[in-house]
């Protein structure tokens, strides 16, 4: 069974960072590439982050680029997003995602 929990959300004051992690079983880890996707209350599924089977190759959405950071540890099948300069306009619930499963999700909420 494919399992894909992710972790690491909470509230942070703008300006802040969070790492989310999601723990990936049920499937050969080091095969896929790996998404973060996030929704905001009201809005539709925004695609943030990809990073392909071995790591090497990364792509953002313009909205998180350069503040944002993917990465995975194949070794422990976890996949990374580390946030820095966090906005309000973050605030969502953040997914892992492989092409075929998401994860519940973790809630990130940006608030002063």
């Amino acid at each position: 069974e494919v399992q894909l929990v992710e972790s690491g959300g909470g509230l942070v004051q703008p300006g802040g960072s969070l790492r989310l992690s999601c723990a990936a079983s049920g499937f050969t880890f080091s095969s896929y590439a790996m998404s973060w996707v996030r929704q905001a209350p009201g809005k539709g599924r925004e695609w943030v982050s990809t990073i392909n089977s071995g790591g090497g190759v990364t792509s953002y959405a313009d909205s998180v680029k350069g503040r944002f950071t993917i990465s995975r540890d194949n070794a422990k099948n976890t996949l990374y997003l580390q946030m820095n300069s966090l906005k309000p306009e973050d605030t969502a619930m953040y997914y892992c995602a492989n092409a075929n499963y998401r994860g519940q999700g973790t809630q990130v909420t940006v608030s002063s």
